[in-house]
């Protein structure tokens, strides 16, 4: 009897703070695609900004508090512990490595990086890999470019069962019902302020975000 393959994916991110728009996605994600596990993995550097600066680790101990006893949702620190620049398409040859040949691998990644597609490092290698699923958003619409097309050729399905029948090498657009318009930098901007971010991310987050001082540090 033939056993079913795994399926597992990543989705990362620099999560700085995890909040609910992070969290529901990725479970969508997961139940979309019926993932096994999804791993959601911090970016060890996030983009330059002002003080106050919270360390990778720090965001890391906020995803896993955020995400908690959540089923399938795997908070993954692996790029934190990598030496020298972290590139995805080495993550995915790990989750490789671990999964073995046969498992459906899958990147999760927002429109905005998959416009960006075609400056990413490697990115042949990364469909030797895993699948790509592109979380779209409802009524969003922007146009690709020609070296974004002939890149993703005829690698695009039209569902899961689809991109679900081979291991590595489609592309999938998938629409998530909630696509909260919660953003980061709003977060910050409230903590800095002083107020109230109650709702926006998990109550654990809040309270260690509070009780830390994280992000409220005014230069």
């Amino acid at each position: 009897m033939n056993s079913v393959p795994i399926k597992a994916g990543m989705l990362g991110g620099t999560f700085d703070p995890i909040h609910h728009g992070h969290l529901r996605s990725a479970l969508e994600v997961r139940e979309a695609l019926g993932l096994d596990q999804l791993h959601m993995i911090p970016a060890p550097k996030p983009p330059l900004r002002g003080a106050p600066q919270v360390s990778a680790e720090q965001r890391m101990a906020l995803l896993q508090a955020g995400i908690g006893t959540t089923p399938g949702l795997y908070a993954d620190s692996r790029e934190l512990r990598r030496e020298g620049p972290s590139y995805s398409v080495d993550t995915l040859a790990e989750l490789r490595a671990e999964y073995g040949e046969q498992a459906r691998l899958v990147m999760v990644i927002g429109f905005d990086a998959f416009l960006r597609l075609p400056q990413w490092q490697q990115v042949d290698t990364l469909f030797s890999l895993a699948h790509l699923v592109v979380m779209a958003r409802p009524g969003y619409q922007a146009s690709w470019s020609d070296e974004l097309r002939e890149l993703v050729g005829q690698r695009e399905v039209e569902g899961v069962d689809a991109l679900m029948q081979r291991p590595n090498g489609g592309v999938l657009l998938l629409s998530l019902p909630s696509m909260m318009a919660i953003s980061a930098t709003y977060i910050r901007q409230r903590l800095r302020e002083g107020k109230s971010v109650r709702y926006l991310l998990p109550e654990a987050v809040e309270e260690a975000i509070l009780h830390k001082g994280f992000y409220q540090d005014v230069e």
